[in-house]
């Protein structure tokens, strides 16, 4: 008759104390794992005490408050339910995150504000939000420096949106690099500086083989006469295009209105 399960624990206290320290050891790594995040990332410090002083606690607030609102697939989520409000209510965003920071007038509420008009087309009033966002205590906040160049950039400001972002990559090379060598290579491309903009984007394609990576290289490719890689591009993006469901090409129509349009003049 095999002992009961008190009895095997009291044979092998090793196993009564080996249990809780597994489970500090897994919470542990899971602490440092987003520790590396947040400092390859460029997160405030104060991350690192909340992750370290309570392992579990800190690793599922951090989790919800900054890996998975920065996670591809939260940014894809995200960019659909943008696309649908600004259907059905093209200013709605920039009327709350006016009325926010009208009502509490924090940094937070300005880059709220700040990257509602940039979405609604509204780059010079972008910019000057940005700027005051670049003077306060966000100055040297990684997503307050790519929104303002962005902003930039969109506002006809080409080398000033290199200026913030060439920086940045360099300095925080995980930081969101997709998005950021986008940025940049469009910027460089705008500013007359192809080599730099190919670069840019072909590293970010290579890296991610993301549709906006590569309609972007397949535009710059086109408009530089670099058939070679043009025509790779074009074949990548036709054959992801033919498997695309009709709500995915709708999130790309404007990137794709651009591509098509190139194609008919080249």
């Amino acid at each position: 008759m095999a002992p009961p399960k008190r009895a095997i624990v009291a044979d092998r206290p090793y196993l009564a104390t080996a249990m809780p320290i597994f489970g500090l050891g897994l919470h542990l790594i899971v602490a440092i794992f987003f520790a590396v995040h947040a400092v390859r990332t460029g997160r405030p410090m104060f991350w690192l005490l909340i992750l370290f002083a309570f392992p579990l606690l800190g690793s599922i607030v951090y989790f919800a408050a900054v890996f998975l609102p920065n996670s591809r697939l939260e940014r894809q989520a995200r960019v659909a339910g943008h696309a649908l409000q600004k259907t059905l209510d093209p200013g709605r965003a920039v009327r709350e995150s006016r009325a926010a920071f009208d009502l509490t007038p924090t940094a937070h509420n300005q880059m709220r504000l700040a990257a509602a008009l940039l979405e609604n087309g509204q780059a010079a009033e972008a910019v000057a939000q940005y700027d005051a966002c670049l003077q306060g205590p966000f100055a040297g906040d990684a997503e307050v420096i790519l929104g303002a160049a962005q902003a930039r950039l969109a506002n006809g400001q080409a080398q000033a949106a290199i200026g913030l972002l060439a920086p940045l990559q360099a300095r925080q090379p995980g930081f969101r690099p997709d998005d950021v060598g986008l940025v940049l290579g469009r910027a460089h491309a705008a500013a007359g500086q192809q080599v730099e903009a190919g670069a840019q984007l072909m590293a970010v394609a290579q890296r991610s083989g993301s549709i906006e990576a590569r309609v972007e290289l397949a535009l710059w490719a086109l408009a530089q006469g670099e058939e070679t890689v043009a025509q790779r591009e074009l074949q990548e993006i036709a054959h992801a295009r033919r498997h695309m469901a009709k709500h995915t090409l709708a999130l790309h129509h404007e990137l794709f209105r651009r591509l098509d349009a190139a194609i008919s003049k080249h």
